[in-house]
C-alpha cells in the first residue's frame, strides 16, 4: 500500500515562509515526477511546481515562480515545497504529487496525498 503524508501547513501573516514536505512510504520500485498541486475554496485544482527524478529538472507555475522552490530526496521518498514572500492568495489546501511505481505493477501511476491547508492571513 502507497501512501504520501504531507506536513507543514499552517497559519501564517502575509510575507511569511513556510516549508511543507511530503513522505511517500510503502511498496515501491521507483518515483518519477514528484510536485504540488493546490486547491483554493471555489476554484480548480492547479500545478504549483514539480521535479523529476533525473537531473532534478523543475517547473513552476508563473504565479509562485521567484517565491517557491521544490526539492527533492530521493533516498528518503520525501519532496519539499519551500514558500517564502507568501501572499493571502496563496491559501489553499496543499496536495502532494508522485509518479511511482508500485512493486507489483509495470507501470507507472499517479498518487496523491490527503492535502494540508495553507493559510495567508494577518
Amino acid at each position: 500500500q502507497v501512501q504520501l503524508a504531507e506536513s507543514g501547513g499552517g497559519l501564517v501573516q502575509p510575507g511569511g515562509s513556510l516549508r511543507l514536505s511530503c513522505g511517500v512510504s510503502g511498496s515501491i520500485l521507483s518515483i518519477d515526477v514528484m510536485g504540488w498541486y493546490r486547491q483554493a475554496p471555489g476554484k480548480q485544482r492547479e500545478l504549483v511546481a514539480h521535479i523529476t527524478r533525473r537531473a532534478n529538472l523543475t517547473n513552476y507555475s508563473d504565479i509562485v515562480k521567484g517565491r517557491f522552490t521544490i526539492s527533492r530526496d530521493n533516498a528518503e521518498n520525501t519532496v519539499y515545497l519551500q514558500m517564502n514572500s507568501l501572499k493571502p492568495e496563496d491559501t489553499a489546501v496543499y496536495y502532494c504529487y508522485a509518479n511511482l511505481m508500485p512493486v507489483g505493477r509495470f507501470a507507472y501511476l499517479d498518487y496523491w496525498g490527503q492535502g494540508t491547508q495553507v493559510t495567508v492571513s494577518s
